[in-house]
């Protein structure tokens, strides 16, 4: 008989004795926590939680309860609880209880609850992962991710951290006047980045609609209407492949402020980490997979050009397309047919100059290929004014000083439509409803984008992307 058919029998027994095996009423007046930092004996307190481990001493035993803040141990004897058999023989591990009594200490020092009095909260059917002794394999930690928190405690303290993150960011621009939105997730045309979409129908329409891949250009709409400073946190969809850095399904804050330009983001950035980390860490310095990661501000920066010049001896002011492909060859880079010029710089840039980076650094000054929606440096009409933030090989922020002349623009978009109709699934389609907006006028405005999933990978000393996102996208499990 297998674990789980034992205890559907012990389920049966429990109803068979008109015990409710899954009431909805419960009370507690201390969490683990309280119990153990509040302890007086005998003080009558309750408590509830899961229970975690069970240890038979004859007509007695001790176990260990645990709630969302940590175990407390407890003790029921068969002298005091009339009831004593019926638990021992019915109630497992990983069942949930609600325990009354009063607080002792044993022999040893032992902070711990003497039950007067139990109750079944929920029955298990099936036992928790080897026994408590911690889950390990890593597809079955990201697929059934509440073993992965039952059993490895540390996860469970990445997603609290995760939240705190998220909390403290908003709050860092609700202090600074910006005003929190929502723009749509379902959109008519895929624009804002350079992503391949996720495209659904709608049937009432009958038009095909896609899942967003930035909120960018609907953000830069409000703007348009007024708004001086908004942000969304945003969830995104990519259509692209999954590795230790990426997943379809990713979290970003997008925020935009007129009356800017890059490098006044590239200050408030600075300002952002430098207060996330004195409120995580308590200091700017910390360690990210063995290497010190220091984000005390001024962060140092890249000129794009000069540091691929310095990395492949590409000089992007006098190679042409077919110069840059020998380069991407020689540097074992596979080229696809339908890649532009901008493309190909940007996949020798990700491989040869990113995975150097550990330090934060901003990477400024992007060819104008890349940057559809960025405005011109007058001083380098072929460079843009954008920077990028980058940490231990990560990209965290991208931002630019926002291009807000409508005919350089639509310009622009007929470029990316071009390069779309060609076959390149990442090119922006041309938006004449934005081009509309910026014709009515967008005042001088920087914006920019950072990867929470990504900020919150450094931010837990974590490698994978999928430790950090709860649920993460993986391929369906085939059924025996």
């Amino acid at each position: 008989m297998n674990e789980e058919t034992q205890r559907i029998k012990k389920l049966e027994e429990i109803k068979s004795m008109e015990v409710n095996p899954y009431p909805s009423e419960s009370k507690r007046s201390f969490t683990c926590r309280q119990a153990e930092q509040e302890f007086e004996e005998e003080k009558k307190i309750t408590l509830v939680g899961r229970l975690v481990l069970v240890r038979l001493h004859g007509k007695a035993c001790f176990a260990n309860l645990e709630d969302e803040t940590g175990r407390f141990q407890i003790f029921l004897n068969q002298n005091d609880l009339d009831d004593y058999g019926f638990f021992v023989k019915n109630i497992d591990t990983g069942d949930f209880l609600q325990v009354e009594g009063g607080l002792f200490k044993t022999k040893k020092g032992e902070k711990t609850l003497n039950v007067s009095s139990w109750k079944l909260l929920t029955k298990s059917l099936l036992p928790l992962p080897e026994k408590w002794h911690g889950l390990v394999d890593m597809e079955t930690r990201f697929r059934q991710r509440y073993l992965d928190m039952l059993s490895n405690k540390e996860v469970k303290e990445i997603f609290f951290r995760r939240s705190r993150i998220v909390k403290m960011i908003r709050n860092f621009f609700d202090q600074r006047g910006y005003v929190e939105v929502e723009t749509p997730i379902l959109q008519s045309l895929s624009g804002g980045a350079a992503a391949k979409p996720f495209i659904t129908h709608h049937h009432a329409l009958d038009i095909d609609l896609y899942l967003r891949i930035a909120p960018e250009l609907y953000l830069k709409r409000l703007v348009v209407g007024g708004m001086e400073k908004v942000y969304e946190i945003a969830r995104c969809f990519r259509n692209e492949g999954i590795d230790w850095a990426h997943n379809p399904e990713f979290t970003q804050i997008e925020f935009y402020q007129a009356y800017a330009d890059y490098r006044d983001l590239m200050r408030l950035t600075e300002e952002l980490f430098a207060h996330l980390a004195e409120n995580i860490f308590g200091k700017f310095i910390f360690e990210y997979q063995g290497r010190k990661i220091d984000l005390r501000p001024p962060y140092p920066l890249m000129d794009y050009r000069q540091a691929l010049l310095d990395n492949t001896g590409i000089d992007l002011d006098g190679k042409e397309t077919s110069g840059l492909i020998k380069k991407a060859k020689e540097l074992k880079i596979s080229v696809d047919k339908s890649w532009s010029r901008g493309k190909i710089i940007d996949e020798i840039y990700k491989e040869t100059i990113r995975p150097k980076i550990i330090n934060p650094t901003f990477l400024i000054n992007h060819p104008i290929e890349i940057s559809p929606l960025a405005k011109q440096m007058p001083d380098r009409p072929n460079y843009v004014e954008r920077f990028q933030l980058l940490i231990s090989g990560f990209e965290i922020c991208n931002g630019f000083s926002e291009l807000n002349d409508p005919l350089e623009q639509e310009k622009r978009f007929r470029e990316q439509q071009m390069l779309l109709d060609r076959g390149d699934e990442e090119a922006q389609p041309f938006d004449h409803d934005f081009v509309t907006a910026l014709k009515h006028g967008l005042p001088p405005t920087a914006g920019e984008g950072i990867g929470i999933d990504r900020l919150t990978t450094i931010l837990t000393d974590t490698h994978n992307i999928k430790e950090v996102i709860l649920f993460p996208t993986l391929k369906p499990k085939k059924e025996e």
